[in-house]
């Protein structure tokens, strides 16, 4: 099995896991604490969710002999499909009777896109230098 192809399966996998967690009525979950370091475990949560989003997304392309301006240009259009994704994400929950819509959780989520796409980035500058080696 290719790379690309694990990582295709892998990131369908974490967009249904996204949508489970993003929609599903959950009657009784576990007590967590409200805060962690001042900051609300809810926009923790939702950083988390979309961290690895830009990471795997970006290793679902087979790229041939790509220049960093490709990756560049790839991780800012996997940014805006993140964006989107989370956006309308917020949307459906705030449509739905037992969720709210919240813009400071689609802030969250652009936080934990940025940082994934940082992530990715940094990830593919040491690949592109071992594949130009």
């Amino acid at each position: 099995m290719r790379r690309t192809t694990l990582f295709r399966i892998l990131t369908l996998l974490y967009i249904a896991a996204v949508a489970v967690l993003c929609f599903a009525k959950f009657s009784s979950l576990p007590s967590v604490p409200g805060s962690f370091l001042g900051i609300p475990m809810d926009k923790i949560v939702h950083f988390l969710m979309f961290l690895p989003f830009p990471v795997l997304a970006l290793f679902s392309f087979r790229l041939r002999s790509p220049k960093v301006l490709t990756v560049v240009l790839l991780v800012v259009g996997i940014f805006a499909v993140g964006c989107i994704m989370a956006w309308c994400t917020e949307i459906i929950q705030g449509r739905l009777p037992y969720r709210t819509m919240d813009p400071k959780d689609f802030a969250a989520d652009r936080l934990g896109l940025v940082s994934g796409a940082l992530i990715a980035f940094i990830i593919s500058l040491f690949t592109l230098k071992k594949a130009d080696a």
